[in-house]
């Protein structure tokens, strides 16, 4: 028998490796997670697994669906927009409730941008997913505030789910400017401007979204039976899948 302690344990790397994941775009929106592999996986019960879904239920990350089981939220449009006009809000009041860059903060995001760079010089489309979306979140730990830290991170993987459903095109380089330019801001200690170029990042990417497009309902089938994959859409046309890096590459 498990204690309590060990159970919420459970149950929270349960939910921490299923974010993983998604922020890294190893999970893909739509894919089934099974209570009984989860179970084997974690060597937990069921309902353990069944408790971690719920929350993430709550967290806007997983769905139920009645005979079926669990699987990751496919956001829609409408949603798509929902999460950005919440990112907007946080990051932005975040940045301006803010009033110093401490040593360590700007070591770690000097870093952090300098992965980025070096992702972009592998042409590691996963670890750019991850990079991009983590850029965010670090900016948040450097608050304190865990609060804003959980929710950020939540509204980040809804993000990549976002982003793999409807951004036929991979900005590595435009987004990478655009995080050089909040962190240039922050440096010089003009946080409302960082907060302005938060808000313009933020709408650049979400410009970039091709809401017209709907996840492909048959994409499990396709990729069990090897298929390329289909992107159906409720316009005439699409824009065309091809996930290339989109700029020059320069360091901050």
């Amino acid at each position: 028998m498990q204690d309590s302690h060990t159970s919420e344990t459970a149950q929270k790397t349960i939910e921490e490796t299923i974010v993983s994941g998604i922020l890294s775009a190893r999970i893909r929106p739509g894919t089934r997670l099974s209570e009984n592999q989860l179970a084997a996986l974690f060597s937990v019960s069921r309902t353990r697994v069944r408790e971690a879904m719920m929350r993430l239920e709550t967290r806007g990350i997983v769905h139920v669906s009645p005979r079926r089981g669990w699987f990751v939220v496919e956001p829609s449009g409408e949603e798509a927009i929902a999460v950005y006009e919440a990112r907007r809000v946080i990051e932005a009041g975040l940045l301006r409730s803010m009033r110093v860059l401490t040593d360590e903060g700007r070591e770690a995001l000097g870093a952090h941008l300098n992965e980025e760079i070096s992702a972009m010089a592998a042409g590691d489309r996963q670890r750019l997913t991850y990079l991009m979306g983590d850029f965010h979140i670090r900016i948040a730990e450097l608050s304190g505030n865990a609060i804003i830290v959980d929710i950020l991170r939540d509204l980040t993987a809804r993000t990549i789910l976002i982003s793999m459903l409807y951004q036929s095109e991979f900005h590595a380089a435009q987004s990478h400017d655009g995080h050089c330019r909040i962190f240039e801001a922050m440096q010089a200690g003009d946080f409302v401007r960082a907060a302005e170029l938060s808000i313009e990042h933020l709408d650049e990417v979400e410009t970039g979204l091709d809401l017209t497009t709907r996840p492909d309902p048959l994409s499990e089938l396709r990729s069990s039976l090897s298929l390329p994959p289909k992107t159906v859409s409720s316009a005439p046309t699409v824009r065309p899948q091809n996930h290339k890096f989109k700029g020059a590459i320069k360091p901050c």
